[in-house]
């Protein structure tokens, strides 16, 4: 007596069912069509950067002025913001427009990136596309927003604190643009931490008791973090940084404890 897996393999003449296992080809055209949707889901990201982009350029003297303003509360009166080279102010501008362009557009990226890992996931959890998009840019956001109201005034206090008569604070355009477009993308991208969780939790890698047993690992890696993506050494601003980060892991695993219970329930129904 067969199994049905073997039945299906059994071939139609043999009495078998007319099903088969995908051969080579199928496979491969299964992956050829993964690689195109992902391409395409590529270029709409792109092209909705580059409009975030121009968007952005289009108002560049205003963004510098807005995110320069926490260095200039610190610098001594009559100093200013200064460039070294030629094309260093061109250069920056260039760069501050593509990140405030990457923010502009971040809505359109998180959608994409669900749209593309939606298909596996089960028919209610799809309609969690619009909640995932939304929450994942006010996380993305609001990381940003935080370092820049909370984290950029102390850090940047901290670092003018070391000119005196001898050392001349002359901070560079093209050097602190590069150090605050690293810090509001790692701001960002750290507040996503619940985001990333709830994701792992529908793929079964995580679930809210081993995020719980885990909690001192989590502390750990979240002090080095910290210590990573701010730009003083100084403990005050690490703690800034990881105490949120903390309040955010915890609501991590409440929100996998939630979403597994509602995805027990849709498969109990299921099964029923």
């Amino acid at each position: 007596m067969t199994s049905p897996k073997e039945r299906e393999s059994v071939p139609a003449e043999q009495g078998g069912s007319e099903k088969h296992a995908p051969n080579g080809n199928d496979k491969e055209l299964a992956l050829t069509e993964h690689l195109r949707e992902l391409r395409d889901r590529l270029i709409k990201s792109i092209i909705a950067i580059c409009v975030g982009f121009v968007l952005c350029y289009s108002v560049i003297e205003s963004i510098f002025s807005f995110l320069a303003k926490p260095l200039d509360a610190v610098l001594p009166p009559g100093k200013t913001i200064i460039f070294t080279s030629y094309p260093e102010a061109f250069f920056t501008y260039i760069k501050l427009a593509l990140v405030c362009g990457v923010f502009v557009a971040s809505p359109v990226i998180l959608y994409q990136i669900w749209a593309f890992i939606a298909p596996g996931l089960y028919e209610h959890e799809k309609k969690w596309a619009l909640p995932f998009v939304i929450s994942s840019t006010i996380f993305f956001v609001g990381g940003a927003i935080f370092g820049y109201m909370v984290v950029f005034p102390a850090a940047f206090k901290f670092l003018a604190g070391y000119s005196n008569t001898n050392l001349d604070l002359l901070p560079s355009m093209g050097e602190y643009f590069t150090l605050v477009i690293r810090l509001l993308l790692g701001f960002g991208i750290a507040f996503e931490l619940p985001i990333f969780m709830v994701f792992l939790g529908l793929v079964g890698i995580v679930d809210a008791p081993m995020l719980r047993r885990n909690r001192k690992y989590a502390l750990l890696i979240i002090f080095i973090a910290a210590a990573i993506i701010t730009p003083t050494p100084d403990v005050l601003n690490q703690i800034l940084l990881a105490g949120p980060l903390l309040l955010l892991y915890e609501l991590s695993i409440l929100l996998v404890w939630i979403v597994a219970g509602k995805r027990k329930k849709a498969d109990e129904a299921k099964a029923l």
